[in-house]
């Protein structure tokens, strides 16, 4: 959570990428070679604890509750610690993530360090440090070089990961783009002034100085606004990773939700993020709430920022179809369908003509269809198919008599027992194609022109 002091760090010429060098297997050579530490367990408490995070993360809210027992809210105080959740929360959505861990903006002088300012008021790290763990995160998403993995369940992405000394270290990450940054370098190497400062002297000063009210700034801006700026940002992690839909792929676990993008000042359509992590927005939809996104584009407005990256709509759109059509695929394998053409087989028109005796077949569109368990439940009335066993009734079907709907094609198809020799040209022929098949998603075996031809069969099994 918070920076550590560090070696003094090398001068902007001296760094190099750290992922320069790293073999094209990484990820799987580090989890084969690199042994992790062994489980937590509570008898080695002591030493397997992060103090640092779990004083910061437990103690704060044990004294804001405590506080807040004995301390009058005032309506001005609850106003103001409103306001400064959402200025320290803006810190590190549009600040420490969509800034400078991802870069999906450019942020005038000033701008940086207002971000690196408030932003440290969140006391999560410094950017530097927040940032090579967020990279890491979405370069090992879902993996066990991603320092918050979800797979290792709610409480852990949430808040464990930082109670925890981590059991490996995070994939490698690049940040030498951080390194060289003057206001990035400037946050960390005043970090910890910075957030006494910013997260509790300020919202204890002003409300004691306009108001009168040092005791309620200091409880509810200061701690008990730093309590929910913590779990909000927290929730991206867990949260967004678990409630929601993936409407643009589900290969990981980030999931799109409102109410995820409520808890989190905007950063709850987190499918879309991973997909497009260096757009500017979250929420595509103007509607949606982002007011991380807003804030941005405000500031693009005024002049302290440019080069809002958008990624192209046409790729958005790509992404969205293609879990469509995986949705639609897997409601149309739940579904029955005719028997494909090419495993009915072949009947001359004399063999038809001889089997119809036997049992009520019907052709169409070269297709020979049984329907002795529709013949009374014909809406016309079982006439009208009686009339045609045995004969060709393509003609009438398509508009002669009555021009069948497409529910009509579609359970048509679903009585074939066999194919006319002759009688159709396979693949050809729309007429043969029912309805509800004609989008059907294919299979890539569906699409091999090998699997076209009709095996030919003349025996007398058709109505077995």
């Amino acid at each position: 959570m918070m920076g550590r002091a560090e070696k003094p760090e090398k001068t902007p010429e001296e760094i190099v990428p750290s992922d320069l060098n790293i073999p094209d297997n990484y990820v799987q050579h580090t989890l084969k070679t690199v042994k992790p530490l062994p489980p937590f367990k509570w008898s080695n408490f002591i030493n397997d604890l992060n103090w640092l995070n779990v004083i910061i993360l437990c103690v704060t809210p044990v004294l804001g509750l405590i506080g807040a027992s004995t301390t009058k809210l005032r309506w001005e105080t609850f106003l103001f610690s409103i306001f400064y959740y959402y200025l320290t929360g803006l810190g590190i959505t549009a600040g420490y993530h969509r800034l400078w861990a991802h870069r999906s903006y450019n942020a005038s002088l000033p701008l940086q360090y207002f971000l690196a300012i408030v932003g440290a008021g969140a006391i999560e790290g410094s950017i530097k440090w927040w940032s090579r763990g967020h990279r890491a995160h979405h370069r090992y998403t879902d993996t066990d070089l991603d320092p918050y993995n979800a797979h290792k369940g709610f409480f852990y992405s949430h808040i464990g990961w930082m109670l925890l000394k981590p059991r490996r270290k995070p994939g490698v990450a690049d940040v030498s783009d951080l390194s060289k940054n003057p206001v990035v370098r400037w946050q960390h190497k005043h970090y910890i002034l910075m957030i006494l400062i910013v997260s509790f002297l300020i919202p204890t000063i002003i409300p004691g100085y306009f108001w009168g009210d040092y005791r309620g700034g200091y409880v509810y801006a200061g701690v008990l606004r730093l309590c929910f700026v913590h779990h909000s940002t927290f929730c991206v992690n867990s949260l967004a990773h678990w409630l929601g839909s993936s409407p643009f792929d589900d290969k990981h676990t980030p999931r799109d939700h409102v109410v995820t993008a409520l808890v989190t000042i905007g950063e709850g359509y987190h499918n879309f993020h991973h997909q497009f992590p260096m757009d500017y927005r979250n929420a595509i939809k103007w509607y949606q709430y982002d007011p991380t996104k807003w804030f941005i584009w405000t500031m693009q407005k005024v002049g302290l920022a440019s080069h809002l990256k958008v990624f192209p709509e046409n790729e958005v759109r790509k992404g969205q179809l293609t879990m469509e059509l995986k949705k639609l695929k897997a409601t149309q394998e739940r579904l029955a369908w005719p028997t494909d053409s090419s495993d009915l087989p072949v009947i001359s028109w004399e063999s038809y003509q001889e089997q119809a005796t036997k049992r009520p077949l019907i052709l169409i569109s070269g297709f020979i269809h049984d329907v002795s368990n529709f013949i009374d439940e014909h809406p016309g009335g079982p006439h009208l198919l009686v009339k045609f066993i045995g004969k060709d009734a393509t003609t009438a079907f398509f508009g002669g008599v009555y021009d069948h709907s497409n529910a009509a094609h579609n359970l048509l198809a679903m009585k074939r027992v066999g194919v006319l020799h002759g009688g159709m040209r396979q693949g050809l022929d729309d007429k043969s194609i029912p309805p509800s098949q004609r989008l059907k998603i294919a299979r890539y075996n569906e699409l091999s022109p090998y699997n076209s031809s009709t095996a030919y069969s003349d025996g007398e099994g058709m109505l077995g």
